[in-house]
């Protein structure tokens, strides 16, 4: 199933930033606890808090970023 293309900047933000809070909570969760038992279960949880407030960051905070890019950036 496809979806329409009105959706893509949702999903490219809902991917973007599971894989992105994935990345950082685990080096997080690494960094804070070592190889302490029950990390992949500390590591699940953090991942979801991140992931949960990640996806709406990245929904506001990418059409400003682009805005941005596009106005530092020479065109043509």
């Amino acid at each position: 199933m496809m979806l329409p293309k009105r959706f893509a900047p949702a999903l490219f933000g809902f991917i973007l930033s599971g894989l992105m809070s994935l990345l950082v909570s685990g080096i997080a969760t690494y960094r804070a606890a070592g190889l302490a038992p029950g990390l992949v279960g500390m590591w699940a949880t953090a991942w979801v808090t991140a992931w949960l407030v990640a996806f709406p960051v990245v929904l506001v905070v990418a059409p400003l970023t682009r805005r941005a890019v596009n106005a530092w950036v020479a065109q043509g």
